[in-house]
């Protein structure tokens, strides 16, 4: 193999150089952003890598090491190569026969590739996934995420509309919230719901959540539906240039019975209908994807969503 690429492991001087190439990337996404990745950087151990031809970057991949293997990216949502609009199959083979002479060199038998889904990218992307197969990767790990098209969106039951306008009689509130307190008690709610129910935590603290929304306010948003002035339900949502996202959803017993949760996100998702495309609930499995949570699925399914998968690729080098 003749190419002109070669790899720099990522550091802190090449900030501005990464995140200018985030920014013009065709699957680049605000996550991605240093200021995004290294919030809490110090709970992995970053093995990020340029792809360079001379002093110009070619590709980019978020990574980090887990136990002799790399990652991309054990602690983000979707990983995998970043490319700008030059980027063309030829390249991105090299780059992939690049990455795995890299790893035989760092002494690391395996890379855990995690693909950008395809109604993230601003322009056709998956030049990574040819070079997967042809690198014989494995697929280890599928998720179902349920995606709204907010262009065309499957008709709702009678049910979830019923549930909608019970919360309206109710008198429940849906407002967009920006302070710190608000984050706190969204988190607050969010983390009762889940140790009630499946005895975890939410990823983010509250001030970890607050921090990335100053961050990226044009990015994070908490929308949350009050009734007599309380807290009862909320969505945090991550909004990209053609999806929004619900990265955290929460409602307690009173916002169940009475839809205050689906009125929030009926809302939301109205907000969003002549700017975005896709309005994306995320992942209804577990235990990497073998297992689907039927209920839950279904309940994102009543909204007119339909699946999308999230893939995680494994290579033997």
């Amino acid at each position: 193999m003749k190419t002109d690429i070669y790899i720099k492991r990522y550091e802190a001087c090449d900030n501005e150089k990464w995140n200018a190439y985030i920014k013009e990337a065709k699957n680049g996404l605000f996550m991605f952003d240093r200021n995004y990745m290294d919030y809490h950087r110090d709970r992995y151990i970053d093995h990020s890598l340029l792809f360079m031809k001379g002093d110009m970057v070619v590709a980019l991949m978020p990574a980090n090491e887990d136990n002799g293997e790399l990652v991309s990216h054990g602690w983000l949502t979707y990983g995998g190569l970043i490319l700008d609009g030059k980027a063309k199959q030829h390249t991105v083979n090299e780059c992939f026969d690049v990455m795995c002479n890299y790893l035989k060199m760092q002494k690391m038998e395996k890379i855990r590739y995690k693909t950008v889904p395809h109604i993230y990218h601003k322009q056709p992307s998956e030049e990574d996934k040819y070079a997967l197969y042809r690198n014989r990767a494995e697929l280890v790990e599928s998720y179902t995420s349920t995606v709204v098209n907010l262009k065309d969106p499957l008709k709702m039951p009678k049910g979830r509309k019923a549930q909608i306008s019970r919360a309206k009689r109710e008198g429940v509130e849906i407002r967009k919230l920006e302070g710190r307190e608000d984050y706190e008690s969204f988190i607050e709610l969010e983390n009762n719901v889940l140790e009630s129910r499946h005895h975890v935590r939410a990823v983010h603290s509250a001030d970890e959540l607050y921090l990335l929304h100053s961050r990226f306010p044009q990015n994070i948003h908490l929308y949350g539906a009050l009734l007599k002035g309380d807290l009862i339900a909320g969505a945090v949502i991550y909004e990209y240039e053609q999806v929004v996202h619900t990265q955290y959803l929460a409602a307690n017993e009173t916002a169940r019975e009475i839809g205050a949760l689906d009125l929030a996100i009926m809302e939301v998702m109205d907000q969003y209908r002549d700017s975005k495309q896709w309005f994306d609930f995320g992942n209804s499995t577990e235990k990497g994807g073998r297992y689907l949570n039927e209920g839950l699925i279904a309940q994102k399914e009543g909204f007119g969503g339909r699946t999308n998968v999230y893939e995680t690729w494994e290579i033997r080098v």
